[in-house]
């Protein structure tokens, strides 16, 4: 439950009339909101400093690429796609990574080393075996239980607002906030149904006629330290979508943000085809 408090302020004419020109009566609802808004911004880099990146598939739609490289590491505009995540999380100023690496692991650590050639910290968790697309979270819980952090799937292009999607999350008091874009075709992804920012219903995979609408799960994740309280105890092999959103689902703690920026998957040939044409690099 989020509590707020009435102050005043003294502010300059200018910088006032800047602050209401954000107010759009839909995602900024007022100048009070306004101003929550921008300061939750500006703010918002100091309360996620950390990042996971799930990096350990075998990318197998991807062969025959995929059989010497790491499907992170096929290249998007002369550099790997895994870099453009990396750039997009120091854009936010979030720079302490964590990678989950599996697969040809060790060409991702070759390339991205410590991280400090990036300008960022990066660290590794290694998945032995395929642990699906929660298992290596509890891998890397020592590393990740002290504060809210970001989860990524390392396969993907995203162009998305991390500080509005952080400043959201903690307005929500969220356990558990995704992101999700719009297709026109949801039945290959996770699709979810929402009422305001909470999610009431998420369907892995659906056929169209059962679909409760077009907003897929994009891959990107803001977690509190709870989540860890929603992974299966005794398993390894965990899948987010069908067992732990649930138990998000059930505890009326899961909320969505409906991102505006570019996302491009790129797990097919025919995507990673798309991915290369219409990919705009991140200024």
């Amino acid at each position: 439950m989020i509590v707020r408090e009435r102050i005043s302020l003294t502010i300059d004419k200018n910088v006032l009339a800047a602050v209401d020109a954000t107010v759009d009566g839909n995602k900024v609802r007022n100048r009070s909101h306004a101003m929550e808004v921008l300061l939750s911004k500006a703010l918002g880099n100091k309360r996620v400093k950390r990042a996971f990146i799930l990096a350990g598939g075998k990318g197998t739609r991807l062969r025959p690429i995929t059989y010497e490289i790491p499907k992170p590491m096929v290249p998007i505009h002369g550099k790997p796609l895994l870099q453009h995540t990396v750039e997009l999380l120091k854009k936010y100023d979030i720079r302490d990574i964590i990678i989950s690496i599996g697969f040809l692991g060790e060409k991702i650590q070759e390339y991205f080393g410590n991280g400090s050639k990036f300008g960022v910290k990066i660290s590794y968790v290694k998945e032995d075996e395929p642990l699906g697309t929660a298992g290596p979270l509890k891998i890397a819980k020592p590393l990740l239980e002290d504060a809210h952090f970001v989860m990524i799937n390392g396969d993907n292009l995203f162009n998305i607002d991390l500080f509005d999607m952080i400043s959201t999350h903690f307005e929500n008091g969220a356990v558990a906030t995704i992101a999700l874009t719009s297709v026109s075709d949801p039945t290959k992804f996770g699709v979810a149904q929402l009422k305001g920012r909470k999610i009431l219903k998420f369907i892995e995979k659906p056929k169209l006629e059962e679909a409760p609408s077009n907003l897929i799960n994009a891959g990107v994740y803001l977690f509190s330290p709870k989540i860890f309280d929603y992974l299966p105890e005794n398993k390894k092999n965990i899948m987010i979508e069908t067992e732990v959103f649930p138990k998000l689902l059930e505890k009326g703690e899961f909320y969505g943000y409906v991102m505006e920026g570019q996302w491009l998957p790129a797990g097919t040939p025919e995507e990673y085809e798309k991915a290369i044409q219409e990919w705009r690099d991140i200024e």
